[in-house]
């Protein structure tokens, strides 16, 4: 893993990720046709399927098993050195297109580790589901004077080798649900060319928040299909820091060492849904719109290692459970890094070695067992200021003034915690992470 800083800020929140998964082919003769135009389209001309009729209890089991590989896969990285940030959302849907050609002893490994609980009948129409909700958010309404508009775009795409068969259903399924078309490139004799091509695509698609998602030599004449899928959201927030109140402070780490960082502080007026347990305490930081949010938690001085190490669904969902409004002084650091994992062996010691062997079937891409995962590679970026301040007039959170005590919690966020972005509908989480190091 790769943590890079940068010390600039844009003064807004800003989270970005890409996932890309490269496929490669198992040295099986007659595979490329030669002659073939390099024009050809081998694209689904499918649309992108209408919701209809997913049921809400399909949706709730997809949301609620992504969470659960969130939180096995941050039980795998954990052990990594420094900060954490990686998008579950994001390396789900990736591997839900590459599952759709998957089959036999590969499909049922992967369902496992990626806590698959539909059949590939219902799975890809609750992601296509699933995937519209959460574009649906990106028609908040934000007033001009109060921010930035609310942004959240994923997108999603195939990158094939030209003149290489693939099988028309499994094109269907990921131009209907994951409104993905297949683009051609010629690997065999364009590598470099076609890492390039791809890693521009990302990096469009999120803004040039990520970069250089494929390392040189990730592509090799051997690559026959890549899936890939970015995501960038930017919000302001609900209750805002302000900007004035902005100062250097001291956050202290794992160790006890000192860091000089910039330290953010909301109003007096500030409230947000909070919860103090023992070792512990939480707070939600809602973005405009209130649909979305930031759920942060810190521990107590010394504590943080054997929470992580404890931290699961049945964790959160109790946090959740227990959090309630109250007035809150909150103090926390600015931060911006980046993360950057190669999720291969990962995945393969979570309990699905054979997609990345050879003998991996994804027949259902091309119709023969002539591919396997040669590697997947994720990058996510995160980028917290103050921006927002003037959106609390307009957008407080309703609540019941006398319930409020006299004086507001006053809640320092100078060590360690973990945080996690989360849409409230679902209960998708977007983004998940810590900060050992601002």
């Amino acid at each position: 893993m790769l943590l890079k800083k940068n010390q600039h800020h844009n003064y807004y929140q800003l989270l970005a990720a890409g996932l890309i998964m490269v496929l490669a082919g198992c040295a099986i003769p007659g595979q490329v046709s030669p002659g073939t135009s390099k024009s050809q389209v081998l694209e689904s001309n499918r649309p992108r399927a209408e919701i209809g009729d997913v049921s809400g209890s399909d949706l709730e089991r997809l949301a609620d098993g992504n969470t659960h590989f969130a939180f096995d896969l941050y039980g795998q990285l954990q052990s990594q050195p420094g900060n954490l940030f990686y998008s579950p959302y994001s390396i789900s849907s990736a591997l839900a297109m590459t599952y759709a050609g998957a089959e036999g002893g590969t499909t049922e490994e992967m369902a496992s580790v990626l806590h698959f609980m539909l059949d590939q009948k219902n799975l890809h129409p609750a992601f296509n589901a699933l995937g519209q909700k959460l574009d649906s958010l990106a028609e908040i309404e934000v007033p001009q004077d109060q921010g930035d508009p609310f942004q959240l775009n994923i997108v999603n795409a195939i990158w094939g080798q030209q003149d290489f068969h693939f099988e028309n259903d499994f094109l269907d399924t990921l131009a209907e649900n994951y409104g993905a078309g297949l683009r051609l490139l010629d690997y065999i004799s364009q590598p470099e060319e076609s890492r390039l091509a791809i890693n521009q695509w990302v990096s469009d698609e999120t803004k040039e928040k990520i970069q250089d998602l494929i390392p040189q030599g990730g592509i090799t004449p051997d690559t026959r299909l890549v899936l890939s899928n970015a995501i960038y959201f930017k919000a302001t927030w609900l209750e805002p820091f302000v900007k004035d109140l902005t100062e250097e402070g001291i956050f202290y780490g794992l160790k006890g060492e000192e860091i000089p960082v910039q330290m953010m502080k909301t109003g007096h007026d500030a409230s947000f849904r909070y919860l103090k347990e023992d070792g512990y305490q939480a707070v939600e930081l809602p973005y405009i719109g209130g649909q979305v949010s930031m759920l942060v938690v810190v521990l107590d001085q010394g504590k943080f290692e054997e929470f992580e190490d404890q931290f699961s669904i049945e964790e959160l969902n109790h946090i959740l459970d227990g959090l309630s409004y109250s007035p809150v002084v909150l103090t926390f650091p600015r931060f911006e890094f980046e993360t950057e994992i190669s999720l291969a062996s990962t995945l393969s010691a979570m309990g699905m070695p054979t997609a990345f062997s050879d003998a991996a079937d994804f027949s259902g891409m091309t119709g023969a067992k002539d591919l396997f995962i040669s590697d997947v590679f994720h990058k996510a970026f995160v980028s917290v200021d103050e921006e927002g301040t003037e959106a609390a007039a307009a957008t407080a959170v309703v609540m019941s003034l006398t319930s409020m005590p006299e004086s507001p919690i006053e809640l320092t966020v100078d060590r360690p915690f973990l945080f996690l972005i989360r849409e409230h509908e679902t209960g998708t989480v977007l983004f998940l992470g810590r900060v050992v190091s601002p």
